[in-house]
């Protein structure tokens, strides 16, 4: 069951039930990948459970795209789940991570606990934002759950892999935010000099892999 509501002149949102599951996000999958087609639209912006369609208002209107989207019969076991693993250095060293040890003891685990959770997933990207790369990765092992910091950082490093809720992401640029930093990566997830800024897209899978400092380093230092 979906809900379609008009989102400005030249814009609409679909809806589908509202929570964080894998079978709705593969429905928003199936739908983003089949509007896609549509030569009306200009682009689309995934989320979890909705997708934003943009298009453009001087070839069609809300109520024609609206009636083109109820047609489409979005079959859950013919969806192209082709996806690319991206595996992901981090490094977990205390210098990377600095919410690591407070979080361990919060959780009355030990760091390496974490890092052994955090690492033998291998999670979905659900969406990206509220930076340009920011990849919302989910879920976490339920062990892994926790809050938010209940004062965000000014600043964040780039690269800094970091856990909220039931969800796992990597900061691409220096920010302020929110989240529980447990690692660091040196890859350079997002860069507006390359023709493909973006490392990871929706759709893709993410396995982090554990590393030492000193193989960081070298990443960094050879730009990898």
């Amino acid at each position: 069951m979906i809900e379609i509501k008009p989102y400005g002149i030249s814009a609409l949102l679909i809806n589908f039930e509202q929570k964080i599951d894998a079978k709705i996000h593969n429905l928003v999958k199936g739908y983003f990948q089949s509007i896609n087609e549509f030569e009306e639209v200009k682009y689309q912006i995934p989320a979890y459970c909705s997708i934003t369609v943009v298009f453009d208002h001087q070839l069609t209107d809300f109520k024609s795209i609206k009636s083109k989207i109820e047609k489409l019969e979005i079959k859950v076991d013919k969806i192209n789940t082709d996806t690319k693993i991206i595996e992901i250095p981090v490094c977990y060293e205390p210098e990377f991570a600095p919410d690591l040890e407070s979080l361990a003891k919060e959780m009355k685990i030990k760091p390496e606990k974490i890092i052994s959770l955090h690492t033998a997933e291998t999670y979905d990207v659900y969406m990206m934002g509220f930076l340009p790369g920011f990849p919302y990765l989910g879920q976490l092992p339920k062990g892994l759950e926790c809050k938010r910091k209940s004062t965000p950082r000014k600043q964040v490093k780039e690269g800094s892999v970091a856990i909220a809720g039931n969800q796992t992401g990597i900061y691409p640029t220096n920010a302020p935010g929110g989240w529980q930093l447990i690692g660091r990566t040196p890859l350079k997830i997002f860069n507006p000099l390359n023709e493909n800024a973006f490392l990871i897209k929706m759709g893709d899978k993410v396995k982090f892999k554990s590393i030492s400092a000193e193989t960081f380093k070298t990443l960094q230092q050879n730009g990898k």
